[in-house]
């Protein structure tokens, strides 16, 4: 039985992308040894969207995208203007070597 998701970020600054997501955004961790940071989350879900070609994505979704970049923004963290979309209100963050994250807060009904 599929019990959730492992998302991965491919980045050319491992230590700075797992530094920004700690103590940046203040995810929830585990330390796996080494170095290896292992960032928690109590939900997630899979979307597939249409396209010209293959790809995959990490999109992370809040609850309230002001406070979160309000909150996140006292760290340090940089947001792109909010577009509001008929799914819900987006922005993105750079993450170290790794680019653009999507962040957003969704209007549809999650179950």
């Amino acid at each position: 039985m599929i019990k959730g998701v492992h998302a991965l970020f491919y980045t050319t600054d491992a230590d700075g992308a797992r530094a920004f997501l700690r103590d940046k955004l203040g995810l929830p961790f585990h330390d796996e040894g080494g170095g290896w940071l292992i960032f928690d989350f109590p939900e997630g879900e899979i979307g597939c969207h249409p396209s010209d070609r293959a790809s995959t994505g990490v999109t992370l979704y809040c609850d309230d995208l002001d406070a979160t970049m309000a909150d996140a923004g006292k760290r340090g963290v940089g947001f792109t203007p909010v577009v509001e979309e008929e799914w819900g209100r987006v922005t993105t963050f750079e993450l170290p070597g790794g680019g653009p994250v999507r962040l957003y807060q969704p209007t549809y009904t999650r179950s």
